[in-house]
């Protein structure tokens, strides 16, 4: 048995945050990111694993992983 979302899962999040979809980062656990709390983007694209990536307006291009980062639609 994997850990992986299932397909629903897939497609219910990327109906959730379409390309283009402005974001709000609340919380990442990634020790190295520059992100912080309150940093804005849109989103790019859902991968198959649910991660959602970025267009984060400072620059970066970090993904937010599923179950893991938190966002919120602005």
């Amino acid at each position: 048995m994997n850990d992986f979302p299932s397909r629903e899962t897939v497609e219910h999040l990327r109906m959730q945050y379409p390309k283009g979809t402005r974001v709000a980062l609340v919380r990442m656990r990634d020790p190295y990111s520059r992100l912080q709390p309150g940093d804005q983007g849109s989103v790019s694209f859902i991968d198959d694993i649910c991660s959602i990536f970025v267009s984060w307006d400072s620059g970066s291009s970090l993904g937010i992983v599923f179950d893991e980062d938190k966002i919120r639609k602005i």
